[in-house]
């Protein structure tokens, strides 16, 4: 895999958790594409992006209970992501377990071919999504760095990190998602901020779904 380092330790917790302490997980994923596709010199012409799309595994998120929470594609932030995208998993250890599924890794050669570089962050809601948001249409990610105090959500979604299962040598706390264009939020020099619009957006029924309301 050459668009991001596997935390291996991260990576056994998954797939050795107690089934008791297992539940829900939420994988968020930050993308970015190469410009064109590279199937090894055996593949179609196209666009990185284009590769990507070929990869939705939709069919097999199905058949294991997963749900596509959000999908969205970046207008602005630091200029590393061109899309995001979250999946909510049943269990951690379902997450684990497609990996070795013959209709994903049908799949996944369509990800190698087009991703450059992802960031999986595996997440869990800290309460329930707070306010309307705006009218912009602009869906707000802000992740905050581990060891740091995320600034009270007035209105969105705060979620706790509890690992990064694919990435680089950062290590992520919070992430806040917020329905607005963000005037007046903080953001310190280690935070990452991404502007995003909704192609998909469940992310507030299924938080009301885990937080009961």
């Amino acid at each position: 895999m050459d668009f991001g380092a596997i935390d291996t330790t991260y990576g056994a917790h998954l797939a050795t958790i107690d089934p008791a302490l297992d539940g829900p997980i939420w994988m968020v994923n930050f993308m970015k594409y190469k410009e064109r596709a590279d199937y090894g010199g055996d593949g179609p012409e196209i666009s990185g992006r284009a590769a990507d799309d070929r990869y939705a595994p939709v069919e097999v998120l199905a058949a294991i209970g997963a749900e596509v929470a959000y999908f969205g594609d970046v207008i602005d932030g630091d200029g590393t992501w061109d899309r995001m995208g979250i999946v909510v998993y049943p269990t951690r250890r379902s997450f684990i377990e497609m990996q070795s599924r013959r209709d994903f890794k049908d799949k996944l050669v369509h990800k190698e071919a087009g991703m450059a570089f992802t960031v999986i962050m595996c997440a869990l809601p800290a309460g329930p999504v707070r306010g309307e948001g705006d009218d912009s249409g602009i869906v707000r990610f802000i992740a905050e760095p581990s060891g740091s105090t995320p600034e009270p959500t007035v209105e969105g979604a705060l979620f706790e990190v509890e690992g990064t299962i694919i990435g680089d040598d950062r290590r992520w706390g919070s992430l806040r998602i917020s329905w607005t264009d963000g005037a007046g939020e903080t953001e310190g020099a280690d935070t990452m901020v991404v502007r995003s619009r909704a192609l998909i957006d469940q992310i507030r029924n299924l938080v009301g779904e885990a937080s009961g309301d």
